[in-house]
């Protein structure tokens, strides 16, 4: 593993400003006992796993996040990073890369970050950005930190909708900013061939 590129992963999750709410969610949110195929998973090993190493920290409480509990947890992963890492960042997994590389000069230099529809701001029609996961006015470190960085949205996402691509278009100088026709919603798909694409040329690189 020592020789592998590394990939770190972190995932999606939720946050909220009142307790009442986060057991409403956990009262009424569907449930199911079978297996929940995504692109992040299974499929990412297959394309990517022979030639990378591929680091999915668990973050804390992700139900009800804390914006300084995964820094904490984020930072307790650094010292088993390498130069030239790439980082992906899913959903509140992606908010939380965007304010943790603006605000902080990251240890290891960075290939690559792809940001798959990370929110802006606390404009969800459906969800709470709040508990420390809003960026901070300048961008400007999170764009130095990394050699590429790749947003991703999609326009069929009622999760984090298109415009918030456009308001990170406003803030940001050098980010390439995909929007897909679909990616079955808020990028619940099996497959994710494009990312694992730009993955395999950044490596070539």
């Amino acid at each position: 593993m020592k020789n592998k590129p590394q990939i770190l992963y972190i995932h999606g999750g939720s946050t909220f400003s009142r307790r009442a709410s986060y057991l409403k969610f956990l009262k009424d949110r569907p449930v199911s006992a079978g297996e929940r195929i995504r692109w992040h998973d299974a499929y990412l090993d297959r394309q990517l796993g022979g030639k990378c190493e591929i680091i999915r920290p668990k973050m804390p409480c992700a139900e009800c996040a804390s914006y300084e509990d995964w820094k904490l947890h984020l930072e307790r992963h650094l010292p088993l990073l390498r130069r030239n890492i790439i980082l992906i960042g899913s959903s509140l997994g992606g908010i939380f890369l965007a304010r943790y590389l603006s605000e902080n000069k990251f240890p290891k230099k960075i290939l690559a970050a792809y940001l798959v529809c990370p929110p802006f701001d606390n404009s969800l029609p459906g969800e709470e950005i709040c508990c420390g996961f809003r960026l901070p006015r300048d961008l400007a470190l999170l764009e130095k930190n990394c050699r590429r960085l790749t947003l991703l949205f999609s326009k069929d996402d009622t999760t984090v909708p298109p415009a918030h691509a456009e308001k990170y278009a406003r803030r940001l100088k050098k980010a390439e900013i995909v929007v897909y026709e679909s990616k079955n919603g808020h990028f619940k798909v099996p497959e994710f061939p494009e990312i694992v694409a730009m993955i395999r040329a950044d490596l070539r690189t």
